[in-house]
């Protein structure tokens, strides 16, 4: 009996041993494998959570995955009448009638409670404090900022703009998820976010695709793809056409094959009613068009403007 005890104390000890020496890796394990099965802020997430930051409280993945917990238990679904025809650059999931016959439209939105959003953002400050050179943490806190935001990315453009300002001056070598980022990653990611804001459409949110546009070129001045952008931003948001055309011309003179500028400039030209500036960008259009049918009504609108006297 004594020899039967003993040998099941052995056996608890050992187990906790082993409990005590678990690595960063077996907590990531198993939390992944409970994540797939409940969702990032499903039952038990939250204990695993706890037991990981004790034992590795600076693991960069327990952290993000504890800003994943808060950020998906901060959100929720509402659908909201609002005046507007778009929203984040959507349509309207529904259009209605009020009783005096006029369309109310719904949109589907994402809500965040400012007490979890909180928990959510301190936990990935305390990632990116720790590791500043991992590329992928800073995104997420930035994404989830612009989510957060909405129509007004003013804590998103700031948090862009300092990014950009300590890739130009400290030149990090940027990691992602544990390996070296590849070259172009940060530069896309950046152009991924000027984007967003380009979709959103609101005017705040068409002041921050400009100023991070400018903020890129700040530091790589002959840059097509934030030329291009700023060239939109004076066709689409002002409505200026000939700022915008200056702007093109320097992208097409960089890459002759930008599409945005092309397409642009030919729409600019015939919103004018400049046949000479549209005879100048069409064969452009014809070369680099989209598609086959796209060059050949190229091709056919510069036959028509070429035959005329």
């Amino acid at each position: 009996m004594k020899k039967y005890l003993l040998t099941l104390l052995l056996s608890a000890v050992s187990c906790l041993a082993l409990f005590a020496q678990d690595s960063a890796e077996a907590f990531k394990s198993r939390y992944d494998a409970l994540v797939k099965r409940v969702g990032y802020d499903g039952v038990g997430v939250e204990t695993v959570l706890d037991r990981w930051e004790k034992a590795f409280p600076e693991d960069p993945d327990m952290l993000e995955a504890r800003f994943n917990y808060y950020l998906v238990k901060s959100a929720s679904t509402e659908v909201r009448p609002k005046k507007q025809d778009r929203f984040l650059g959507s349509r309207p999931m529904l259009v209605l009638k009020d009783s005096l016959g006029a369309d109310v439209n719904y949109f589907q939105e994402t809500v965040y409670s400012d007490s979890l959003f909180a928990l959510a953002s301190q936990a990935i400050d305390q990632a990116v404090k720790l590791y500043p050179d991992r590329l992928d943490l800073r995104f997420s806190k930035i994404t989830s900022l612009v989510g957060y935001e909405k129509e007004s990315p003013d804590m998103a453009t700031s948090a862009l703009a300092s990014l950009i300002d300590y890739n130009g001056t400290a030149h990090p070598a940027w990691n992602y998820r544990g390996e070296p980022a590849e070259e172009d990653l940060f530069e896309a990611g950046i152009q991924e976010y000027c984007a967003t804001f380009y979709t959103i459409g609101t005017p705040t949110s068409y002041e921050s695709f400009r100023s991070l546009s400018e903020k890129m070129l700040k530091y790589d001045p002959k840059n097509p793809l934030f030329l291009s952008n700023i060239g939109t931003y004076y066709f689409i948001a002002k409505g200026d056409n000939k700022t915008a055309r200056k702007y093109y011309d320097k992208v097409l003179k960089a890459d002759p094959s930008n599409y945005t500028a092309i397409k642009n400039s030919v729409l600019m030209a015939r919103h004018d009613k400049n046949a000479k500036l549209e005879k100048k960008y069409l064969p452009m259009l014809v070369r680099y068009g989209a598609d086959e049918g796209e060059k050949a009504a190229a091709q056919a609108r510069l036959n028509s403007l070429t035959s005329k006297k």
